[in-house]
């Protein structure tokens, strides 16, 4: 398997966790992110594997002096992962096109400052639920595809946690149909997180930049 494309290239991993009000949450709500823990460490080491000054980290966090709903974390190790994303209380929904907005900006703004590394980036979004702003989350990632000059310079993979069929559904149709409307490359993948085994995590992060 050539990973040679992996290499050379910036991680920033996205959390889109939520929470539910108590009365709300269906069996096994809360306990999906905590069964999902080592596999999303484990895809964080992968990750770590590629860019070993550490991956950059959006965690969606519900604390109301925040700007966004996303902290930004630079740098981070897996063995920080589980500490940062627990360190933050989840909210109820999240702003996932504001925060691929921003992790796109970035990595179009150093691309122009000459700041990124050779082979481009990858932005890896966990999220356990349809985000309330779907089209707009295509729309972002489809304007992106614009600004890019190769395929394989950025591919963006979601990994959904748990078995919302909203969710599933919203993803399906993301990997299924970018370009149909208007995306200049294929750069979605999507997968749950419970069909990553630990030996196919390379085959996941490569099916990101190929599928």
């Amino acid at each position: 398997m050539d990973t040679t494309l992996l290499q050379n290239r910036d991680y920033t991993l996205i959390i889109a966790k939520t929470t539910l009000d108590e009365a709300n949450k269906p069996p096994g709500f809360v306990k999906r992110w905590d069964a999902a823990q080592d596999a999303i460490v484990a895809l964080a080491q992968a990750c770590e594997a590629y860019d070993p000054d550490g991956v950059t980290l959006y965690v969606s966090c519900a604390a109301p002096e925040e700007s966004c709903e996303f902290k930004k974390y630079e740098h981070v190790t897996s063995s920080r992962l589980v500490q940062t994303i627990q360190e933050n209380l989840p909210p109820r929904h999240v702003n996932l096109r504001e925060v691929l907005q921003l992790s796109l900006e970035d990595y179009f703004a150093r691309k122009a400052a000459g700041e990124t590394k050779v082979n481009g980036e990858m932005i890896i979004v966990l999220l356990d639920g349809e985000p309330g702003d779907r089209m707009a989350v295509a729309k972002v990632i489809k304007d992106a595809t614009h600004q890019m000059d190769v395929d394989e310079e950025l591919g963006i993979g979601f990994v959904q946690i748990g078995e919302d069929l909203l969710a599933r559904g919203f993803l399906t149709a993301l990997d299924d149909h970018l370009q149909s409307v208007g995306a200049k490359f294929d750069i979605v993948n999507t997968k749950l997180l419970d069909t990553i085994s630990p030996d196919s995590l390379t085959e996941f992060l490569l099916s990101t930049l190929y599928d």
